[in-house]
Protein backbone atom coordinates (compact mmCIF):
# COMPACT_ATOMS: atom_id res chain seq x y z
CA UNK A 1 0.00 0.00 0.00
CA UNK A 2 3.32 2.64 0.47
CA UNK A 3 4.53 1.82 -2.83
CA UNK A 4 1.16 2.35 -4.43
CA UNK A 5 0.73 5.79 -2.34
CA UNK A 6 4.19 6.76 -3.23
CA UNK A 7 3.53 6.06 -6.71
CA UNK A 8 0.43 7.99 -7.17
CA UNK A 9 1.89 10.79 -5.04
CA UNK A 10 5.02 11.35 -7.80
CA UNK A 11 2.48 10.54 -10.95
CA UNK A 12 0.31 13.49 -9.20
CA UNK A 13 3.61 15.70 -9.07
CA UNK A 14 4.60 14.87 -12.25
CA UNK A 15 1.21 16.31 -13.65
CA UNK A 16 1.12 19.20 -11.55
CA UNK A 17 4.79 20.02 -12.89
CA UNK A 18 3.50 19.94 -16.56
CA UNK A 19 0.55 21.90 -16.06
CA UNK A 20 -0.24 24.83 -18.79
CA UNK A 21 1.31 28.09 -17.70
CA UNK A 22 -0.47 30.78 -15.67
CA UNK A 23 -2.41 30.22 -12.52
CA UNK A 24 -2.51 26.21 -11.40
CA UNK A 25 -2.64 24.51 -8.41
CA UNK A 26 0.69 23.66 -7.22
CA UNK A 27 2.20 20.38 -6.87
CA UNK A 28 2.26 21.18 -2.80
CA UNK A 29 -1.54 21.87 -2.82
CA UNK A 30 -2.53 18.63 -5.05
CA UNK A 31 -0.18 16.83 -2.13
CA UNK A 32 -1.67 18.37 0.70
CA UNK A 33 -5.87 17.71 -0.63
CA UNK A 34 -4.62 14.14 -1.67
CA UNK A 35 -3.05 13.77 1.44
CA UNK A 36 -5.71 15.13 3.35
CA UNK A 37 -8.64 13.65 1.56
CA UNK A 38 -7.29 9.97 0.91
CA UNK A 39 -5.26 9.36 4.04
CA UNK A 40 -6.87 11.27 6.81
CA UNK A 41 -11.13 11.02 5.69
CA UNK A 42 -13.57 11.75 7.77
CA UNK A 43 -16.14 11.16 5.62
CA UNK A 44 -17.35 7.68 6.93
CA UNK A 45 -17.47 9.68 10.47
CA UNK A 46 -19.19 12.01 9.21
CA UNK A 47 -21.42 9.95 7.27
CA UNK A 48 -22.33 7.97 10.69
CA UNK A 49 -23.18 11.34 12.33
CA UNK A 50 -25.77 12.58 10.18
CA UNK A 51 -27.40 8.71 9.63
CA UNK A 52 -27.88 9.07 13.66
CA UNK A 53 -30.00 11.94 13.00
CA UNK A 54 -32.01 10.10 10.62
CA UNK A 55 -33.94 10.31 7.47
CA UNK A 56 -34.83 14.12 6.52
CA UNK A 57 -38.14 14.62 4.91
CA UNK A 58 -38.58 17.80 3.32
CA UNK A 59 -40.81 20.15 6.23
CA UNK A 60 -39.75 17.76 9.17
CA UNK A 61 -38.08 18.19 12.20
CA UNK A 62 -35.36 15.72 11.35
CA UNK A 63 -34.23 17.59 8.18
CA UNK A 64 -34.39 21.01 10.25
CA UNK A 65 -31.99 18.73 13.11
CA UNK A 66 -29.51 17.80 10.12
CA UNK A 67 -29.51 21.54 8.94
CA UNK A 68 -28.43 22.66 12.33
CA UNK A 69 -25.83 19.70 12.51
CA UNK A 70 -24.46 21.08 9.08
CA UNK A 71 -24.19 24.44 10.18
CA UNK A 72 -21.96 23.39 13.23
CA UNK A 73 -20.05 21.24 10.84
CA UNK A 74 -18.71 23.87 8.73
CA UNK A 75 -18.19 26.42 11.46
CA UNK A 76 -16.24 23.97 12.63
CA UNK A 77 -14.23 23.47 9.96
CA UNK A 78 -13.23 27.32 9.49
CA UNK A 79 -16.19 28.08 6.57
CA UNK A 80 -17.79 31.66 6.57
CA UNK A 81 -20.63 33.41 5.50
CA UNK A 82 -22.18 30.08 7.38
CA UNK A 83 -26.16 30.31 6.76
CA UNK A 84 -29.36 28.97 6.77
CA UNK A 85 -30.96 30.72 3.50
CA UNK A 86 -35.19 30.30 3.61
CA UNK A 87 -36.07 29.04 0.09
CA UNK A 88 -40.05 29.16 1.69
CA UNK A 89 -42.27 26.67 2.90
CA UNK A 90 -44.22 23.77 3.37
CA UNK A 91 -48.21 24.00 3.93
CA UNK A 92 -47.76 20.87 6.84
CA UNK A 93 -45.41 19.06 8.48
CA UNK A 94 -44.57 15.43 8.60
CA UNK A 95 -42.34 12.40 10.58
CA UNK A 96 -42.74 9.28 11.58
CA UNK A 97 -42.82 8.15 14.75
CA UNK A 98 -40.25 5.64 16.61
CA UNK A 99 -43.69 3.20 16.53
CA UNK A 100 -43.85 1.33 13.43
CA UNK A 101 -44.69 -1.88 14.19
CA UNK A 102 -46.33 -4.44 11.88
CA UNK A 103 -47.02 -8.31 11.92
CA UNK A 104 -49.18 -11.24 11.48
CA UNK A 105 -50.82 -12.63 14.55
CA UNK A 106 -52.81 -15.27 13.37
CA UNK A 107 -52.98 -17.74 12.04
CA UNK A 108 -49.08 -17.70 13.04
CA UNK A 109 -47.19 -14.52 13.77
CA UNK A 110 -45.14 -13.17 11.23
CA UNK A 111 -43.24 -9.62 11.20
CA UNK A 112 -44.65 -7.63 8.33
CA UNK A 113 -42.11 -5.02 6.47
CA UNK A 114 -43.88 -2.01 5.62
CA UNK A 115 -44.22 1.47 5.02
CA UNK A 116 -47.03 4.28 4.75
CA UNK A 117 -47.29 6.90 2.26
CA UNK A 118 -45.61 9.89 3.76
CA UNK A 119 -48.59 12.74 4.77
CA UNK A 120 -51.22 10.30 5.57
CA UNK A 121 -52.36 8.81 8.37
CA UNK A 122 -51.05 5.95 10.78
CA UNK A 123 -53.10 3.85 12.92
CA UNK A 124 -54.02 6.08 16.02
CA UNK A 125 -52.55 3.31 18.63
CA UNK A 126 -52.21 -0.34 18.03
CA UNK A 127 -54.82 -1.81 15.70
CA UNK A 128 -55.91 -5.79 14.79
CA UNK A 129 -58.56 -7.11 12.29
CA UNK A 130 -59.31 -9.74 10.05
CA UNK A 131 -57.29 -9.24 6.48
CA UNK A 132 -60.20 -9.35 3.28
CA UNK A 133 -59.33 -9.84 -0.28
CA UNK A 134 -60.97 -6.19 -1.44
CA UNK A 135 -64.09 -6.50 -3.34
CA UNK A 136 -63.61 -6.10 -7.59
CA UNK A 137 -67.40 -4.92 -8.18
CA UNK A 138 -69.94 -3.36 -6.44
CA UNK A 139 -71.86 -6.89 -6.55
CA UNK A 140 -68.80 -7.97 -4.12
CA UNK A 141 -69.02 -5.28 -2.23
CA UNK A 142 -72.66 -6.01 -1.28
CA UNK A 143 -72.03 -9.46 -0.73
CA UNK A 144 -69.03 -8.65 2.24
CA UNK A 145 -70.57 -5.45 3.45
CA UNK A 146 -70.75 -7.15 6.81
CA UNK A 147 -66.76 -8.24 6.94
CA UNK A 148 -65.37 -4.66 6.31
CA UNK A 149 -65.82 -3.16 9.04
CA UNK A 150 -62.75 -2.77 11.38
CA UNK A 151 -60.77 -5.10 8.20
CA UNK A 152 -57.69 -4.48 6.91
CA UNK A 153 -58.86 -4.82 2.95
CA UNK A 154 -56.17 -5.91 0.97
CA UNK A 155 -55.87 -4.66 -3.11
CA UNK A 156 -55.20 -6.59 -6.09
CA UNK A 157 -53.01 -4.20 -7.48
CA UNK A 158 -48.93 -4.03 -6.54
CA UNK A 159 -47.95 -0.80 -6.04
CA UNK A 160 -45.43 1.62 -7.66
CA UNK A 161 -42.49 3.73 -5.93
CA UNK A 162 -45.11 6.55 -6.67
CA UNK A 163 -48.25 4.79 -4.60
CA UNK A 164 -51.05 3.02 -6.30
CA UNK A 165 -52.58 3.41 -9.72
CA UNK A 166 -55.72 6.11 -9.14
CA UNK A 167 -59.55 4.83 -10.11
CA UNK A 168 -60.32 6.43 -13.57
CA UNK A 169 -63.49 4.85 -14.47
CA UNK A 170 -66.66 5.67 -12.89
CA UNK A 171 -67.39 2.03 -11.43
CA UNK A 172 -63.56 2.46 -10.06
CA UNK A 173 -64.34 5.53 -8.28
CA UNK A 174 -68.26 4.24 -7.42
CA UNK A 175 -66.42 1.13 -5.45
CA UNK A 176 -64.09 3.53 -3.90
CA UNK A 177 -66.27 6.15 -2.43
CA UNK A 178 -68.52 2.98 -1.19
CA UNK A 179 -65.30 1.52 0.56
CA UNK A 180 -64.10 4.57 2.19
CA UNK A 181 -67.62 4.60 4.08
CA UNK A 182 -67.53 1.05 4.99
CA UNK A 183 -65.45 1.51 8.61
CA UNK A 184 -62.12 -0.56 7.40
CA UNK A 185 -59.00 0.04 9.46
CA UNK A 186 -56.42 0.55 6.39
CA UNK A 187 -56.27 -0.59 2.79
CA UNK A 188 -53.10 -3.07 2.27
CA UNK A 189 -50.91 -2.92 -0.85
CA UNK A 190 -48.25 -4.75 -1.82
CA UNK A 191 -45.05 -4.45 -3.60
CA UNK A 192 -43.70 -6.13 -6.35
CA UNK A 193 -40.14 -7.13 -4.85
CA UNK A 194 -39.31 -6.82 -1.54
CA UNK A 195 -38.04 -3.01 -1.48
CA UNK A 196 -40.95 -0.85 0.08
CA UNK A 197 -40.70 3.30 -1.54
CA UNK A 198 -41.21 5.93 0.66
CA UNK A 199 -43.38 8.43 -1.46
CA UNK A 200 -45.81 10.99 -1.10
CA UNK A 201 -47.00 14.48 -0.93
CA UNK A 202 -48.15 17.86 0.88
CA UNK A 203 -50.57 18.65 -2.17
CA UNK A 204 -54.04 19.86 -1.34
CA UNK A 205 -53.47 18.81 2.58
CA UNK A 206 -53.04 20.73 5.99
CA UNK A 207 -53.08 20.02 9.30
CA UNK A 208 -56.46 20.65 9.48
CA UNK A 209 -56.95 19.14 6.15
CA UNK A 210 -55.73 15.92 6.78
CA UNK A 211 -56.92 12.65 4.45
CA UNK A 212 -58.50 9.99 6.91
CA UNK A 213 -58.13 7.06 4.97
CA UNK A 214 -54.75 4.96 6.19
CA UNK A 215 -52.69 3.43 3.69
CA UNK A 216 -50.04 0.67 4.48
CA UNK A 217 -47.55 -0.65 1.79
CA UNK A 218 -46.26 -4.47 2.39
CA UNK A 219 -43.62 -6.10 1.00
CA UNK A 220 -44.09 -8.69 -1.72
CA UNK A 221 -43.14 -11.62 0.57
CA UNK A 222 -45.47 -10.44 3.43
CA UNK A 223 -48.47 -9.65 0.80
CA UNK A 224 -48.40 -12.80 -1.27
CA UNK A 225 -48.43 -14.77 2.68
CA UNK A 226 -51.09 -12.70 3.49
CA UNK A 227 -53.23 -13.73 0.40
CA UNK A 228 -52.48 -16.90 0.46
CA UNK A 229 -53.75 -17.30 4.04
CA UNK A 230 -57.04 -15.69 3.18
CA UNK A 231 -57.41 -17.94 -0.24
CA UNK A 232 -57.06 -20.76 2.29
CA UNK A 233 -59.64 -19.90 4.61
CA UNK A 234 -57.86 -19.36 7.73
CA UNK A 235 -59.01 -15.89 8.00
CA UNK A 236 -55.27 -13.99 8.52
CA UNK A 237 -55.80 -11.50 11.71
CA UNK A 238 -52.87 -8.28 11.25
CA UNK A 239 -52.16 -5.95 13.56
CA UNK A 240 -50.31 -2.84 13.11
CA UNK A 241 -48.94 0.13 15.26
CA UNK A 242 -47.74 3.16 12.86
CA UNK A 243 -47.16 6.63 14.38
CA UNK A 244 -47.44 8.97 12.06
CA UNK A 245 -46.93 12.60 13.22
CA UNK A 246 -48.34 16.06 11.77
CA UNK A 247 -46.69 19.32 12.01
CA UNK A 248 -48.75 22.70 11.55
CA UNK A 249 -47.72 24.73 8.67
CA UNK A 250 -46.59 27.15 6.89
CA UNK A 251 -42.95 25.69 7.97
CA UNK A 252 -39.89 28.00 6.77
CA UNK A 253 -37.03 25.96 4.65
CA UNK A 254 -34.13 26.43 3.87
CA UNK A 255 -30.66 25.67 2.00
CA UNK A 256 -27.76 25.17 4.06
CA UNK A 257 -24.79 27.68 2.89
CA UNK A 258 -20.95 28.08 3.75
CA UNK A 259 -18.10 29.52 2.09
CA UNK A 260 -14.39 28.95 1.58
CA UNK A 261 -13.65 32.83 0.06
CA UNK A 262 -11.31 33.61 -2.58
CA UNK A 263 -8.97 36.12 -3.03
CA UNK A 264 -8.72 38.32 -6.24
CA UNK A 265 -11.78 36.29 -7.67
CA UNK A 266 -13.34 35.95 -4.59
CA UNK A 267 -16.28 37.40 -6.46
CA UNK A 268 -16.88 34.36 -9.27
CA UNK A 269 -17.83 31.07 -7.36
CA UNK A 270 -17.63 27.58 -7.77
CA UNK A 271 -20.53 25.48 -6.08
CA UNK A 272 -19.79 22.28 -4.22
CA UNK A 273 -23.41 20.54 -3.15
CA UNK A 274 -25.97 17.74 -2.23
CA UNK A 275 -28.94 17.66 -1.16
CA UNK A 276 -29.70 16.82 2.44
CA UNK A 277 -33.56 16.09 2.49
CA UNK A 278 -34.22 12.40 2.03
CA UNK A 279 -37.26 9.76 2.39
CA UNK A 280 -38.26 8.35 5.35
CA UNK A 281 -39.49 4.29 5.18
CA UNK A 282 -39.61 2.70 8.44
CA UNK A 283 -35.63 1.31 8.57
CA UNK A 284 -34.08 3.86 6.41
CA UNK A 285 -31.59 6.75 7.26
CA UNK A 286 -31.47 8.08 4.27
CA UNK A 287 -27.66 7.41 3.88
CA UNK A 288 -27.09 7.04 -0.09
CA UNK A 289 -30.05 9.61 -0.84
CA UNK A 290 -28.53 11.80 -0.31
CA UNK A 291 -26.68 11.30 2.80
CA UNK A 292 -23.53 10.58 1.03
CA UNK A 293 -24.09 13.29 -1.53
CA UNK A 294 -23.63 15.75 1.65
CA UNK A 295 -21.51 14.38 3.31
CA UNK A 296 -18.73 14.51 0.70
CA UNK A 297 -20.19 17.93 0.41
CA UNK A 298 -18.96 18.54 3.75
CA UNK A 299 -15.84 16.34 4.03
CA UNK A 300 -14.97 18.23 0.86
CA UNK A 301 -15.13 21.75 2.62
CA UNK A 302 -12.80 19.89 5.68
CA UNK A 303 -10.00 18.58 2.74
CA UNK A 304 -9.82 22.22 1.83
CA UNK A 305 -9.60 24.12 4.94
CA UNK A 306 -7.62 21.38 6.73
CA UNK A 307 -5.03 21.53 3.35
CA UNK A 308 -5.08 25.16 4.26
CA UNK A 309 -5.06 25.98 0.50
CA UNK A 310 -6.37 29.53 -0.88
CA UNK A 311 -8.84 28.99 -3.81
CA UNK A 312 -8.76 32.80 -5.99
CA UNK A 313 -11.98 31.98 -6.28
CA UNK A 314 -15.06 31.60 -3.73
CA UNK A 315 -16.04 27.97 -3.32
CA UNK A 316 -19.10 28.01 -1.96
CA UNK A 317 -20.85 24.66 -0.17
CA UNK A 318 -24.65 24.31 -0.24
CA UNK A 319 -26.84 21.84 1.32
CA UNK A 320 -30.24 21.73 -0.44
CA UNK A 321 -33.53 20.66 0.83
CA UNK A 322 -36.80 20.19 -0.97
CA UNK A 323 -35.18 18.17 -3.98
CA UNK A 324 -37.74 15.42 -3.42
CA UNK A 325 -40.48 17.19 -4.36
CA UNK A 326 -39.15 18.63 -7.33
CA UNK A 327 -36.04 20.47 -6.97
CA UNK A 328 -37.74 23.28 -5.02
CA UNK A 329 -34.41 24.62 -2.71
CA UNK A 330 -32.30 24.78 -5.82
CA UNK A 331 -34.69 26.12 -8.49
CA UNK A 332 -35.13 28.99 -5.66
CA UNK A 333 -31.94 29.92 -4.95
CA UNK A 334 -31.34 30.49 -8.93
CA UNK A 335 -34.47 32.45 -9.33
CA UNK A 336 -33.41 34.18 -5.97
CA UNK A 337 -29.95 34.59 -6.89
CA UNK A 338 -30.56 35.32 -10.75
CA UNK A 339 -28.47 38.50 -11.28
CA UNK A 340 -25.00 36.52 -9.80
CA UNK A 341 -25.41 33.37 -12.17
CA UNK A 342 -22.75 34.89 -14.53
CA UNK A 343 -20.49 35.09 -11.56
CA UNK A 344 -20.74 31.16 -10.53
CA UNK A 345 -18.00 29.22 -12.73
CA UNK A 346 -19.45 25.66 -12.06
CA UNK A 347 -21.80 23.46 -10.12
CA UNK A 348 -20.24 20.17 -8.82
CA UNK A 349 -23.78 18.14 -7.54
CA UNK A 350 -23.47 14.20 -5.92
CA UNK A 351 -26.81 12.94 -5.65
CA UNK A 352 -25.90 9.26 -7.76
CA UNK A 353 -25.50 7.16 -4.11
CA UNK A 354 -22.53 5.77 -2.70
CA UNK A 355 -20.61 4.77 -5.94
CA UNK A 356 -17.41 7.33 -6.85
CA UNK A 357 -17.30 10.18 -8.83
CA UNK A 358 -16.41 8.13 -12.13
CA UNK A 359 -16.50 11.54 -14.37
CA UNK A 360 -18.68 14.09 -15.85
CA UNK A 361 -21.12 15.34 -18.88
CA UNK A 362 -19.81 17.65 -20.52
CA UNK A 363 -19.40 19.60 -24.00
CA UNK A 364 -16.86 19.28 -26.48
CA UNK A 365 -15.13 23.23 -25.71
CA UNK A 366 -15.52 21.85 -21.84
CA UNK A 367 -13.39 18.97 -22.17
CA UNK A 368 -9.96 20.15 -22.04
CA UNK A 369 -10.38 22.37 -18.62
CA UNK A 370 -12.37 19.24 -16.93
CA UNK A 371 -9.89 16.91 -17.76
CA UNK A 372 -7.13 18.79 -16.19
CA UNK A 373 -9.28 19.02 -13.45
CA UNK A 374 -9.95 15.34 -12.77
CA UNK A 375 -6.17 14.57 -13.20
CA UNK A 376 -4.99 14.80 -10.13
CA UNK A 377 -7.58 12.41 -8.48
CA UNK A 378 -7.21 9.93 -11.53
CA UNK A 379 -3.53 9.62 -10.32
CA UNK A 380 -4.22 9.57 -6.70
CA UNK A 381 -7.01 6.44 -7.42
CA UNK A 382 -5.38 4.53 -10.36
CA UNK A 383 -7.98 1.59 -9.11
CA UNK A 384 -10.72 3.94 -9.69
CA UNK A 385 -10.88 5.37 -13.21
CA UNK A 386 -12.99 8.62 -14.44
CA UNK A 387 -13.97 9.84 -17.78
CA UNK A 388 -15.39 12.58 -19.45
CA UNK A 389 -18.73 11.95 -21.61
CA UNK A 390 -18.68 14.50 -24.48
CA UNK A 391 -22.21 15.18 -26.00
CA UNK A 392 -23.69 18.02 -27.58
CA UNK A 393 -25.57 19.88 -25.39
CA UNK A 394 -26.86 18.80 -21.97
CA UNK A 395 -29.54 16.80 -20.74
CA UNK A 396 -32.80 18.75 -20.34
CA UNK A 397 -33.91 16.28 -17.69
CA UNK A 398 -34.36 17.35 -13.64
CA UNK A 399 -33.21 14.66 -12.00
CA UNK A 400 -31.30 16.94 -9.47
CA UNK A 401 -30.24 20.06 -8.02
CA UNK A 402 -27.83 20.48 -11.03
CA UNK A 403 -30.25 21.02 -13.62
CA UNK A 404 -31.56 24.55 -12.90
CA UNK A 405 -28.75 25.86 -13.03
CA UNK A 406 -27.43 23.97 -16.25
CA UNK A 407 -30.91 25.25 -17.60
CA UNK A 408 -29.55 28.66 -16.79
CA UNK A 409 -26.60 27.94 -18.83
CA UNK A 410 -24.45 27.71 -16.09
CA UNK A 411 -21.90 24.75 -16.16
CA UNK A 412 -23.35 22.54 -14.16
CA UNK A 413 -22.43 18.63 -13.78
CA UNK A 414 -24.35 15.84 -12.08
CA UNK A 415 -21.52 13.02 -11.18
CA UNK A 416 -21.04 10.39 -12.67
CA UNK A 417 -21.56 7.28 -10.11
CA UNK A 418 -19.33 4.14 -10.59
CA UNK A 419 -19.27 1.17 -9.43
CA UNK A 420 -20.66 -1.69 -7.50
CA UNK A 421 -23.32 -0.31 -5.41
CA UNK A 422 -26.78 -1.67 -6.49
CA UNK A 423 -28.26 2.09 -6.39
CA UNK A 424 -31.85 0.65 -7.14
CA UNK A 425 -31.83 -1.52 -4.00
CA UNK A 426 -31.80 1.91 -2.04
CA UNK A 427 -33.26 4.12 -3.80
CA UNK A 428 -35.84 5.96 -1.72
CA UNK A 429 -36.15 2.23 0.51
CA UNK A 430 -35.76 0.97 4.05
CA UNK A 431 -32.53 -0.76 2.77
CA UNK A 432 -31.56 2.92 2.70
CA UNK A 433 -28.80 2.85 5.23
CA UNK A 434 -25.34 3.11 6.76
CA UNK A 435 -24.26 0.37 5.96
CA UNK A 436 -24.62 0.30 2.50
CA UNK A 437 -22.27 3.26 1.86
CA UNK A 438 -19.33 2.08 0.28
CA UNK A 439 -15.89 3.59 2.13
CA UNK A 440 -13.55 3.59 -0.55
CA UNK A 441 -15.78 5.38 -2.96
CA UNK A 442 -16.81 7.85 -0.80
CA UNK A 443 -13.41 9.06 0.02
CA UNK A 444 -12.56 9.15 -3.60
CA UNK A 445 -15.84 11.45 -4.03
CA UNK A 446 -15.02 13.73 -1.20
CA UNK A 447 -11.13 14.31 -2.71
CA UNK A 448 -11.88 14.99 -6.22
CA UNK A 449 -15.03 17.23 -4.96
CA UNK A 450 -12.13 18.94 -3.55
CA UNK A 451 -9.63 18.86 -6.04
CA UNK A 452 -12.11 19.52 -9.06
CA UNK A 453 -13.51 22.48 -7.41
CA UNK A 454 -10.26 23.94 -5.97
CA UNK A 455 -8.55 23.38 -9.78
CA UNK A 456 -11.80 25.32 -11.22
CA UNK A 457 -11.39 28.07 -8.32
CA UNK A 458 -7.85 28.36 -9.10
CA UNK A 459 -6.91 28.28 -12.88
CA UNK A 460 -7.28 31.45 -14.82
CA UNK A 461 -9.80 30.20 -17.98
CA UNK A 462 -13.39 30.09 -16.91
CA UNK A 463 -15.62 26.49 -18.16
CA UNK A 464 -17.46 27.57 -21.21
CA UNK A 465 -21.34 28.12 -20.48
CA UNK A 466 -24.08 25.91 -21.47
CA UNK A 467 -26.39 27.03 -23.74
CA UNK A 468 -29.57 28.45 -21.92
CA UNK A 469 -32.48 26.41 -22.20
CA UNK A 470 -35.97 27.59 -22.21
CA UNK A 471 -37.58 25.56 -18.99
CA UNK A 472 -41.59 27.61 -19.70
CA UNK A 473 -43.91 25.40 -18.43
CA UNK A 474 -46.69 24.21 -21.55
CA UNK A 475 -49.99 24.81 -21.39
CA UNK A 476 -50.09 21.28 -21.99
CA UNK A 477 -47.98 20.10 -18.92
CA UNK A 478 -50.61 22.11 -16.66
CA UNK A 479 -53.83 20.50 -18.18
CA UNK A 480 -51.94 17.13 -17.50
CA UNK A 481 -51.10 17.72 -14.25
CA UNK A 482 -54.52 19.15 -13.16
CA UNK A 483 -55.88 15.89 -15.05
CA UNK A 484 -53.71 13.51 -13.01
CA UNK A 485 -53.72 15.49 -9.53
CA UNK A 486 -51.60 13.22 -8.42
CA UNK A 487 -48.08 11.65 -7.83
CA UNK A 488 -48.52 9.81 -10.72
CA UNK A 489 -47.85 12.18 -14.13
CA UNK A 490 -44.94 9.64 -14.69
CA UNK A 491 -44.36 6.51 -14.71
CA UNK A 492 -41.99 3.87 -12.10
CA UNK A 493 -38.67 5.15 -12.96
CA UNK A 494 -37.60 1.84 -12.55
CA UNK A 495 -39.71 0.67 -15.47
CA UNK A 496 -38.36 3.67 -17.68
CA UNK A 497 -35.98 1.34 -19.12
CA UNK A 498 -32.58 3.39 -19.25
CA UNK A 499 -34.55 7.12 -18.94
CA UNK A 500 -33.61 9.54 -16.33
CA UNK A 501 -35.82 10.28 -13.01
CA UNK A 502 -37.05 13.11 -13.56
CA UNK A 503 -38.61 15.63 -11.04
CA UNK A 504 -39.78 17.97 -13.57
CA UNK A 505 -43.41 16.65 -13.14
CA UNK A 506 -43.00 16.67 -9.18
CA UNK A 507 -42.58 20.56 -9.45
CA UNK A 508 -45.53 21.60 -12.29
CA UNK A 509 -47.67 19.38 -9.48
CA UNK A 510 -46.06 21.79 -6.94
CA UNK A 511 -46.69 25.15 -8.63
CA UNK A 512 -50.21 24.22 -9.00
CA UNK A 513 -50.88 23.02 -5.61
CA UNK A 514 -49.08 26.69 -4.53
CA UNK A 515 -51.61 28.10 -6.81
CA UNK A 516 -54.43 26.77 -5.15
CA UNK A 517 -53.84 27.96 -1.95
CA UNK A 518 -53.11 31.36 -2.75
CA UNK A 519 -56.82 31.32 -4.16
CA UNK A 520 -57.77 30.03 -0.90
CA UNK A 521 -56.29 32.47 0.99
CA UNK A 522 -57.85 35.27 -1.39
CA UNK A 523 -61.24 33.78 -0.27
CA UNK A 524 -60.57 33.64 3.29
CA UNK A 525 -59.74 37.00 3.12
CA UNK A 526 -62.87 38.48 1.42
Amino acid sequence: MKHAKIGGMLAISAFAASALAGNTPTPAEISKLVAEGRDNSRVMATLRELCDIGPRLTGSPNLLRAQKWAVGQFKKYGLENVRMEEWGDVPVGFERGARQVGRMVSPFEYPITFTTPCWMPGTNGRISGEAVLAPKTMAELEAMRGRLKGAFLVMPQAVSMRGAAAATTDEQKQLEAEIAKSGIAAKIFGTRDDRVHSYGSWRDKSFDKRPTETQIVVAKDDYDRIVRNVEYGRKPVLEFDIDNKWFKGPIKQYNVIAELPGTDLKDEVVIVCGHLDSWNSPGSQGACDNGTGSTVTVEAARILTQAKVKPRRTIRFILWSGEEQGLLGSRAYVEKHKGELDKIVAVLNDDGGTNYQGGYVATANQKDILEAAMAPTIAAFPDLPMKLDIVERPSPGGSSDHAPFQWAGVPAYFTKEVGRANYGKVWHTQYDRYEAAIPEYLVQSATNHALVGFHLATIDEKLPRFPVQNRATTRAQLNHALAVGADRMYEDPALHLGHDHDHEDDYILEMIDRLKRFVQLLGIGR
